[in-house]
């Protein structure tokens, strides 16, 4: 422990973000510690991440991002700087997204796909019973619950395409993941406390002095960064000079995963990539053991259920039917088994499901928050992007006033990073969804 109880930087949360942010701070020479109530690293919202990798987003300064962040996955040990015990596997199948009304036949997508310069292939409506064997192709529209008289109702018209983008996949252990760059960090001198709650989170004259912890007590401090997840919110609420009623606020949203049995065709498994298929509301990916996620892309008959703390019941309920249902209607051979299982959680999602990576009315203090559902993949770039802006901004750059860049290293892109700042206005282009 640093004499005084003193550090660099501490960053509140010791999630996949947090984590890759105390990597790239203490590979810059910050002094850092992360603390986390939780029992070890990846314990809170991300280990209940679908994790998928995906280069698809609503926004040019997101797809880039996101199309970046798989270098990183796919050069892991290159990113952690050691080879661990235990090879984390990226199943580099790619992603197969669906074209739906919903989504206005991926025009935008395949426009923004096209600036970022990320490789994608049209699938055409004659092609795709070879991608999805044993699928049903037509199209429902508007996704419906199943208490719905029209549930299931199609006109028959078939799914008119789909692009697929090879540069994606998915992580099937987040939580190994962040426990591999935590021991990044510890190999770069950063610290970590759990089972440890922040209390208050000290200013003098507008600039962070330090924080106390429930355990550590005081801690002394001239940066601290919020990456506390669905816990965001109340730790933002420790500074309330840090953020003003017109700028982006995140809030916890519960959201229901189901696993199920994969569906079988006489080619093999119905699905054997990342899909997102809009018709029917879901996003789906392969699992280990032969069985399926199935995740909600909010469509407008589902209810959101957003949450003042979080305190939420972890059963799965009625959302997890439906998901199923309405992956039932794409794969009729799925079996819907008796018993429910997947898992229910909290996300930190902002009013456009955008993230805030950006600093506060109050010097010192950062936030890397609304990052919950459609963040876990960027987290190595997102570490690398917060430790620009952190020492920039207290090396004296206004980034209010002139929004900083941030340089992608595999590409050689440049991102803005006024795309993630709390003063933005909301994003109209976004989906709203956990699509981003």
């Amino acid at each position: 422990m640093p004499e005084n109880n003193a550090y660099d930087a501490v960053i509140i949360g010791a999630g996949v973000i947090g984590c890759a942010i105390a990597l790239d701070l203490a590979r810059r020479g910050f002094r850092t510690l992360n603390v986390d109530r939780g029992p070890a690293p990846g314990h809170g919202s991300t280990s209940w991440s679908a994790a998928i990798i995906r280069p698809y987003y609503s926004t040019i300064d997101g797809t880039a991002l996101a199309y970046e962040a798989h270098f990183a996955w796919q050069n892991w040990t290159d990113y952690l700087g050691f080879r661990p015990e235990s090879a984390l596997h990226y199943n580099e199948c790619g992603c197969l997204v669906l074209e739906a009304a919903e989504n206005r036949q991926l025009a935008g997508t395949r426009a923004v796909l096209r600036e970022v310069g990320v490789p994608f292939t049209d699938v055409s409506a004659n092609d795709l019973p070879e991608w999805l064997p044993g699928a049903d192709l037509r199209q429902f529209s508007p996704a419906r619950r199943i208490d719905d008289p029209r549930f299931g109702e199609t006109g028959g018209e078939a799914i008119t395409g789909a692009i697929f983008c090879p540069t994606g996949g998915y992580i099937s252990d987040p939580q190994l993941a962040t426990a591999q760059i935590a021991g990044a960090v510890e190999r770069a001198g950063g610290q970590f406390r759990f089972h440890d709650t922040v209390l208050a989170i000290h200013q003098s004259a507008g600039r962070i002095t330090g924080l106390t912890c429930a355990k550590s007590g005081l801690i002394h401090a001239p940066i601290v960064i919020n990456a506390a997840g669905p816990g965001s919110r109340a730790v933002n609420s420790l500074v309330p000079a840090a953020h003003q009623p017109e700028h982006i606020s995140t809030r916890p949203l519960r959201q229901e995963v189901a696993h199920v049995p994969m569906p079988q065709s006489p080619q093999g498994p119905g699905l054997r990539f990342v899909m997102t298929d809009a018709d029917c509301g879901i996003y789906m990916r392969p699992e280990q053991s032969g069985h399926l996620l199935v995740g909600s892309l909010e469509p407008a008959c589902d209810i959101l259920e957003y949450l003042d703390s979080e305190d939420y019941e972890t059963s799965l309920t009625d959302q997890w039917t439906n998901q199923v249902w309405r992956a039932a209607l794409r794969f009729p051979g799925l079996g819907i088994p008796n018993t429910a299982t997947g898992f229910a959680a909290l996300y930190d999602v902002s009013e456009d499901w955008i993230p805030v990576y950006d600093r506060s009315d109050v010097d010192g203090y950062f936030t890397a928050v609304g990052t919950s559902g459609n963040q876990f993949k960027n987290a190595p770039l997102v570490g690398g992007l917060m430790g620009h802006l952190i020492e920039s901004v207290m090396n004296g750059a206004d980034h209010d006033a002139a929004p900083l860049q941030f340089r992608l290293p595999a590409t050689g892109r440049d991102v803005g990073l006024a795309a993630f700042s709390r003063r933005r206005p909301i994003n109209r282009a976004s989906s709203f969804s956990v699509l981003g």
